[in-house]
């Protein structure tokens, strides 16, 4: 009974612990025993934190949320849980120990989850793939010669591998939803400040992090973030307010909505994989059979500028990081950089000496942008994109030993070409497992909504995954 408890949605387990049919420490306790079985092959869970849980749940210290006694996993960067560190999978922070909760932290235990570890992330969370030198790389559960793809890699592989029903995500140029299409999971980005960052960031870099989660289904996405949203004091963005609950949305009616569709990378310099395309394009099918309206459609993006903007841009996410240090411990930004993996001191190399009034000159294109998507997005209701270019790659696909750092950079830069968008522009998109190819690997589709719009993205998703559910 355990492992059909254990195969359910978050919700479906929180309704078995809210019926008596398992207490929320026989639940923990099986979550353990399975990470503890599965762990070391996919290397998701970096951090256990399996006695702080035990006490915890022993102490009766769950609240009467919506998730009640439901087992989880802390993305090991941002989401920071008093007594643990918070590594982001780097040797220059493992011994760091947080000394508070994050206020989404605070957010997810008042939910009910029972936090017992946390997942792993590539170094500094600055690649879609999760290979760290210090814990090692987690593995595909579909095939674990691949990656789960990054940097939400560990908690991808935790929710596709059974060990949890759901897991904390956070997603600064595709990182939750390149691991959901990867692993064959529902991966939402939300609205920019739907989720305060709070107390420890503000804006991250231009506004471009979302945080929120990884999970088996739509109904599970849909109710956390109505368990989790909303600002937190100083927070430099507020996100449109949010009329009623997500998850009982799910139920209202939805049909004739303007869909435009595209299989064209938003960089130029990569091409969409043919399969990848074709189950893109059998989604619009399915849309229009479904009452839709749908159209072959590109965005008002110009692939040549945006990826010159973007692969100046991204670097800073690595080299503010490395300043930061450098000022902390009163050192050389060349001694921190010096500790970093390989990918991430190529990127502090292109980052550090980048003028203050080029940043500032990037992030104005990104504000124009973000007017042409907006004004893009009043035309038609939904973009249909693929999520990434390529399935699931093998595990050193990025690595600059083998390939070279300018190499590894551009693949880096090509796996963002169609997530990084809804990042500078704010707005919400969501991965939905939707094919699979010869090779036996999932293939994502992407859905990208107005700001505010993700009531609209999860109806659209769960009618999709009730049609294939239906078909399957």
């Amino acid at each position: 009974m355990m492992e059909d408890i254990l195969a359910l949605d978050a919700i479906g387990q929180a309704e078995k612990v809210a019926a008596g049919d398992v207490s929320p420490l026989e639940l923990l306790e099986a979550a353990i025993a399975r990470c503890e079985a599965l762990n070391p092959v996919l290397n998701a869970v970096t951090v256990p934190l399996y006695d702080m849980a035990r006490d915890a749940v022993k102490a009766g210290h769950l609240p009467a949320g919506p998730f009640r006694g439901v087992p989880f996993l802390l993305k090991d960067f941002y989401a920071h849980k008093a007594g643990t560190p918070t590594t982001a999978s780097s040797a220059l922070l493992v011994d760091g120990v947080m000394d508070h909760d994050s206020i989404l932290t605070e957010r997810f235990e008042a939910a009910g989850f029972v936090i017992f570890g946390k997942s792993n992330v590539p170094e500094m969370v600055s690649i879609g793939t999760t290979e760290p030198l210090l814990y090692g790389p987690s593995r595909n559960p579909l095939n674990v010669e691949h990656t789960p793809g990054g940097s939400s890699g560990g908690a991808a592989a935790a929710v596709a591998g059974g060990i949890v029903a759901a897991a904390h995500a956070n997603d600064g140029a595709g990182s939750t939803r390149i691991p959901a299409s990867y692993c064959g999971l529902f991966g939402l980005k939300p609205s920019r400040a739907r989720i305060t960052l709070g107390p420890d960031v503000g804006e991250s870099i231009g506004g471009i992090t979302a945080e929120h989660v990884v999970t088996k289904s739509v109904r599970d996405s849909a109710a956390i973030l109505d368990a989790t949203q909303g600002a937190a004091p100083g927070d430099p963005y507020v996100a449109p307010a949010v009329s009623g609950s997500y998850l009982e949305g799910l139920a209202m009616p939805l049909s004739g909505l303007r869909i435009a569709v595209s299989t064209d990378p938003f960089f130029d310099g990569c091409m969409t994989e043919p399969e990848v395309s074709a189950w893109v394009l059998k989604a619009a099918a399915l849309l229009e059979s479904m009452g839709h309206e749908v159209t072959e459609t590109a965005p008002p993006v110009n692939p040549a500028e945006f990826r010159e903007v973007f692969q100046r841009f991204w670097p800073m996410t690595v080299s503010r990081a490395a300043f930061g240090l450098a000022a902390a411990r009163n050192c050389p930004v060349d001694d921190i950089a010096a500790q970093m993996e390989p990918i991430n001191r190529h990127m502090v190399s292109l980052g550090i000496d980048l003028p203050a009034v080029q940043y500032v000159t990037d992030l104005v294109y990104f504000q124009g942008l973000t007017r042409r998507m907006g004004q893009f997005l009043e035309a038609v209701d939904v973009l249909l994109t693929p999520t990434v270019i390529h399935p699931a790659p093998k595990l050193g696909y990025y690595d600059v030993d083998r390939i070279g750092a300018e190499r590894a950079y551009d693949r880096v830069m090509a796996s963002f070409a169609f997530t990084c968008l809804a990042n500078v522009t704010g707005l919400p998109a969501a991965s939905i497992p939707f094919g699979v190819t010869k090779q036996g690997l999932p293939v994502g589709i992407q859905i990208t909504a107005a700001l505010g719009r993700e009531d609209l993205l999860f109806r659209l998703a769960a009618s999709i995954e009730q049609q294939m559910q239906q078909e399957a």
